[in-house]
């Protein structure tokens, strides 16, 4: 006779604050990336996730280089970005927003 026993229910937790650190050092990597930026809402930081279900959307403020090639680096943003919330956290992207909201008029 086999008895059959449930099996225990385990959940994990990835907290708002651990995206943003792997999005702000991911970003950080990127070449053309100047400095990370506030978003323009009032009160909104650097970096801004919304989580609904399991998917988790990204919104981010960058200043870039003015060497940079805006639409090339941007797409980069977003792709590393995906990629490494996905591989670290394990967490679905829906979208990555990348708000460009100043060029750095020389390099440091």
């Amino acid at each position: 006779m086999t008895k059959t026993t449930p099996q225990a229910q385990s959940s994990l937790h990835i907290s708002q604050s651990v995206v943003e650190t792997i999005v702000t050092e991911t970003i950080r990597e990127i070449d053309g990336v100047y400095a990370l930026a506030a978003l323009q809402e009032k009160g909104a930081g650097m970096v801004r996730t919304a989580f609904a279900g399991d998917a988790v959307q990204i919104d981010l403020g960058v200043i870039l280089s003015l060497t940079a090639r805006l639409r090339d680096v941007c797409e980069q943003i977003q792709q590393s970005v995906k990629d490494a919330v996905q591989t670290m956290a394990g967490i679905t992207v829906s979208k990555v927003n990348v708000y460009v909201t100043g060029i750095a008029a020389k390099e440091e």
